[in-house]
């Protein structure tokens, strides 16, 4: 096991600066610019935009889900072979991407309250992982992300509940009745071009945007291709053993003969209680 792979064991996540050029960042922050045009195709919520100042165009938005499916750039990303060397000594020699967020989080927008990201996006052998990919610098002040280090190692997945910290977080439930400490959470400062990688059973959580500029990150969900994937997409599909809308990024899939599938589509994430409603959307 390398060195790398067993401090992802041991605690949960993993952070490695650098593994995106200078180059590549300002491309996907460009790319953002143009998915919030409504450049790439139709995202659901978003008002397309012919502002060509990028700034300005990426600033009412919180979050898009799945821009992969419409910008041959994010969907590059998934695949970005520095961070595709990571996924293999954490995951496994056989890995598959399931979900893309572009975060763009502009001052004053929320964070996320704690929570574990396989209680939204189940596999059957604990092998979902993160690479949260820093298209700013994430720091304390822009609300960067913070971890509960050795929270995933009980492998259970804590209640959910609505929270009453609008002043911090979106509208995304909270996880509740755990039994650690908050005061050892961990804040993952990193670099623009860094990446942290985390369990799918890790606790962590940002806080609202308090800079006065951008904490912009794409974050892509990964999993080992020999699990299935029983993921209904919070109820918006048919209950599956299965879920075929993946994209392999390293090695072979042992399911290949299935096929894939073309179920999801871009959507903003919601801010506020209306928002929710009428995405019925949880992440």
């Amino acid at each position: 096991m390398s060195e790398r792979a067993a401090f992802f064991e041991e605690h949960g996540y993993l952070v490695v600066p650098d593994l995106l050029s200078t180059a590549e960042v300002g491309a996907l922050r460009h790319e953002a610019a143009d998915i919030c045009r409504g450049e790439r195709g139709a995202v659901d919520g978003l008002t397309p935009s012919d502002d060509p100042d990028d700034d300005a165009v990426m600033r009412e938005y919180l979050c898009i889900h799945f821009p992969h499916k419409i910008s041959q750039a994010m969907h590059d990303a998934l695949a970005q072979p520095a961070i595709v060397d990571v996924l293999g000594e954490v995951i496994g020699p056989n890995v598959k991407c399931m979900q893309s967020m572009l975060f763009i989080k502009h001052a004053g927008k929320p964070g996320q309250a704690w929570h574990q990201d396989e209680f939204f996006i189940p596999t059957r052998d604990r092998s979902l992982a993160a690479a949260w990919i820093a298209l700013d610098d994430a720091v304390r002040d822009n609300g960067a992300l913070w971890v509960l280090p050795g929270s995933h190692r009980p492998g259970v997945l804590w209640p959910m509940a609505p929270h009453d910290r609008s002043d911090e977080f979106d509208q995304g439930h909270q996880a509740r009745d755990f039994p650690f400490d908050e005061s050892g959470a961990v804040l993952c400062e990193v670099p623009a071009g860094g990446v942290v990688f985390f369990s799918g059973y890790l606790l962590h959580r940002s806080f609202r945007n308090r800079s006065d500029g951008f904490r912009r990150a794409l974050v892509n969900h990964y999993m080992s291709a020999e699990s299935l994937l029983p993921w209904d997409w919070d109820g918006r599909l048919p209950a599956t053993r299965d879920n075929r809308d993946v994209v392999m990024v390293r090695g072979d899939d042992p399911y290949e003969y299935k096929g894939t599938a073309d179920l999801t589509f871009p959507f903003l994430r919601a801010e506020t209680p209306e928002q929710r409603h009428a995405t019925q959307t949880v992440f």
